[in-house]
């Protein structure tokens, strides 16, 4: 058996990032080109774009892709898709650039040249109407929300070349895939069949339990990730990097298990973010993602298990990839063993639940981390951590009380 297909109708990887001659080429004309400054998440999805993990995209999206991906998922050539993939700029910028025009897009944090862009469109949206449907809420509390209402007044659209990956092949060499290379480990190892696991966190015992499920189905699983932006309170890439090689080398099978990184900013937009997770995933070659409690969520905006539910809303050849979907998973103290609502008959004085959250906040104030939530080699890592964090709080404030 194959991988799945890449995403889209001609069921082939579109990188758009130039390489060699074309590369330098494109690079001098940049500099000569009018700069329009992109944000992180910007320059995350302008990434994806450029390793094929947004295939078959070719572009930022126009007002007819924004307007159907909004309402029914869909571009306006009928590709499926489940977030807006959008770029903008002030209304004085957007007035000086002309259709047709090419541009640079330059990285705000950085200032790097990170692609081309032919604008073949300007237009602007409105924005509570996208986080409505896109994020289900207003609320300026949600981080997804707050980063669509800052966005600029003006869209533009156009098929990009890619000129950079910024700095994520440098500071995570061996971890930040690219859809042909996952596609190639995946091959070389015999598999068919993959479950991606998402992970923004460090993996505690119900991760664990729910990438070894997977593993009992699948011939393997990849560990994919994130190396973009989190918000605030998040653990750095590299800590739970450690964390999962920890893991892995002591808990797993060995060569059951792929760990990769994908350069995305989170977008918290819990539903359909999932979708979002599972089409990317096809790109790499994954033939399924776990689906957990609350996938991509962030507070109370979404149900448990409404970032399952949304696939059996969207139509049944939308996506090669499908979710894996798993219940609440728990450590049992009368089972003696981690559980999931399926199979644990027991009530929830017996059961420890696990969550990121817990454990960050558990760490954070330097409580005592109950047994069985967590591995004691990745608890080690992870104190190590806020331990540093601590010290250095401490160090700012000795500073500023003496006058600093």
């Amino acid at each position: 058996m194959a991988l799945v297909n890449p995403h889209g109708k001609e069921k082939k990887l579109k990188p758009l990032l130039l390489t060699g001659a074309e590369l330098e080429e494109e690079k001098k004309k940049a500099k000569t080109l009018t700069q329009v400054r992109i944000s992180s998440r910007e320059a995350g999805d302008l990434i994806m774009m450029g390793i094929g993990g947004f295939t078959p995209l070719e572009g930022f999206m126009g007002y007819d892709d924004w307007k159907g991906v909004c309402a029914e998922y869909r571009m306006a050539d009928g590709t499926f898709w489940p977030i807006p993939i959008t770029v903008s700029t002030t209304e004085g910028q957007a007035d000086s650039i002309k259709d047709g025009e090419e541009i640079a897009l330059v990285s705000e944090e950085t200032g790097e040249i990170m692609a081309t862009m032919k604008v073949t469109e300007k237009y602007k949206i409105d924005k509570e109407y996208e986080c409505k449907q896109v994020y289900r809420t207003t609320d300026m509390e949600h981080p997804g929300v707050a980063m669509v209402m800052k966005q600029e007044e003006v869209n533009l659209a156009g098929p990009v070349k890619v000129l950079s990956e910024g700095s994520f092949p440098q500071e995570y060499p061996g971890v930040y895939l690219r859809p042909a290379e996952t596609r190639k480990i995946f091959e070389d190892k015999g598999w068919s069949t993959v479950a991606a696991f998402q992970t923004r966190n460090p993996m505690h015992r119900s991760h664990e339990y729910l990438t070894k499920i997977a593993i009992e189905t699948c011939d393997g699983v990849f560990i994919h990730m994130l190396l973009g932006k989190l918000k605030p309170g998040d653990i750095p890439a590299d800590v739970r990097q450690r964390a999962i090689d920890t893991l892995i080398e002591k808990y797993y099978v060995k060569d059951t298990i792929t760990v990769g990184g994908y350069p995305l900013d989170m977008r918290y937009a819990g539903p359909r973010e999932a979708l979002l997770h599972a089409l990317f995933r096809q790109n790499y070659g994954c033939s399924h993602l776990i689906v957990g409690r609350d996938h991509a969520g962030v507070g109370d905006y979404y149900g448990p298990f409404d970032a399952q539910k949304i696939f059996d809303e969207i139509p049944s050849d939308a996506l090669e990839t499908k979710p894996l979907k798993i219940d609440w998973t728990f450590y049992c103290h009368k089972c003696d063993g981690m559980a999931s609502m399926r199979t644990c008959p027991h009530g929830k004085e017996d059961r420890l639940i696990l969550s990121g959250t817990k454990l960050r906040k558990m760490l954070s104030e330097g409580q005592e981390v109950p047994d069985h939530f967590s591995r004691p080699e990745v608890l080690a890592i992870l104190r190590e951590y806020y331990e540093g964090l601590s010290e250095k709080v401490e160090i700012k404030t000795h500073k500023y009380s003496e006058g600093m």
